[in-house]
């Protein structure tokens, strides 16, 4: 069982994977939850599409002012290296891990920064094993609900990490 990792979730501001607007980090050690980190990004390319204005909420009067994509993961970095050491080595879990992972590939690449090849785990594919055919569908709220837990506000970032840590613990 998986109990040491690092829950993420990503928001774009638009169709391009590099445009992240938004992330949510919950990190869990033996089994609980022991910090969480939040933080709106200024997006790159800086415009919001109208599709995902409706899905997060989030527009440019929201990210403005908020750091760019370098200076947040430099957060999460010293976030996640105050509860394991080695970070590179932490695996992440993300719910449809690969847009996820995507997401922060195309990020660290239009910043020219290195990728450490994070491992994810996927927990979209591991409720689809798990669960079948008896849920309706598989996205996040619909699981974390499968699993005990109240999702309220889908397509925040940090409130999506919180129900995929709660489901990677239950599932993986």
């Amino acid at each position: 069982m998986l109990r040491d990792f690092v829950a993420i979730d990503v928001e774009t501001a638009n169709e391009e994977l590099s445009s992240i607007c938004s992330v949510g980090v919950v990190i869990v050690s033996h089994g609980q939850i022991v910090d969480t980190y939040y933080s709106l990004i200024h997006p790159e390319p800086e415009y919001f599409s109208y599709f995902n204005r409706r899905v997060h909420g989030l527009s440019a009067i929201d990210t403005d002012a908020a750091p760019i994509f370098p200076v947040v993961w430099e957060e999460v970095e010293r976030h996640i290296a105050a509860v394991f050491p080695h970070a590179a080595t932490v695996p992440f879990v993300a719910h449809n891990a690969s847009f996820d992972e995507s997401c922060l590939r195309a990020a660290f690449k239009t910043y020219q920064l290195d990728y450490p090849d994070y491992l994810f785990y996927d927990t979209l594919a591991a409720s689809r094993r798990q669960f079948r055919r008896s849920l309706p569908d598989h996205q996040l709220h619909t699981v974390a609900a499968a699993c005990g837990y109240d999702l309220r506000e889908h397509h925040h970032a940090l409130e999506d990490a919180k129900a995929c840590a709660v489901i990677a613990l239950d599932l993986l």
